[in-house]
């Protein structure tokens, strides 16, 4: 059981029977009176917002979340098969539940996935991952047209902007957080 003076931003917590996750903390004293605790949230389910403000005195139930190790092993139209490290058992999550996280993901890559009473409800990538080019256009040498960056699309089909030595075929790193280059690896 949570109070009033738990909250802060990251925390899962469960309102109304959905788990939410705070987003946006702020914290106000009037003169007179209970201090106040103005939060904005989001749904873990639906991704839907909602902003509530909460007197010293108010109590929250925590969230009924488990995150397990699992891994990724394929994508079937819109669905996603992942795989409990545990128990070997298969679950598939659809496309709307993972978001962005498809840019990253590759056959056999490990995740934790985020479960809600049983009900998958999203999954927790590396902070980076190592994927190859396999499209970019060659640099034109002396343009000074635009900054010093080129498009470039990696194996899963995610496009991002790179430094002009990339080339096709190379394995770069991408923070999973930002979707941003990081460095190029050596095989």
């Amino acid at each position: 059981m949570y109070t009033a003076a738990d909250l802060k931003k990251g925390l899962k917590l469960e309102i109304d029977g959905n788990p939410y996750i705070i987003v946006d903390f702020q914290f106000a004293k009037p003169g007179k009176g209970q201090a106040l605790y103005r939060t904005k949230m989001r749904n873990m389910v639906n991704g839907n917002m909602l902003e509530r403000t909460f007197r010293s005195n108010d109590k929250f139930e925590k969230a009924d979340l488990e995150e397990r190790a699992m891994q990724y092993l394929y994508s079937q139209g819109d669905d996603f098969i992942f795989m409990d490290n545990q128990n070997y058992e298969q679950l598939t999550i659809t496309r709307e539940h993972l978001g962005d996280s498809i840019n990253f993901m590759v056959d056999n890559m490990d995740v934790q996935v985020l479960l809600y009473r049983g009900a998958s409800i999203g999954v927790t990538l590396p902070t980076s991952v190592t994927l190859r080019v396999i499209k970019a256009d060659p640099w034109a040498k002396g343009d000074t047209s635009g900054s010093d960056s080129k498009p470039v699309t990696v194996e899963t089909g995610y496009e991002l902007q790179v430094p002009p030595f990339v080339s096709e075929d190379d394995l770069i790193q991408i923070d999973t957080r930002t979707g941003e280059y990081m460095t190029r690896v050596k095989e």
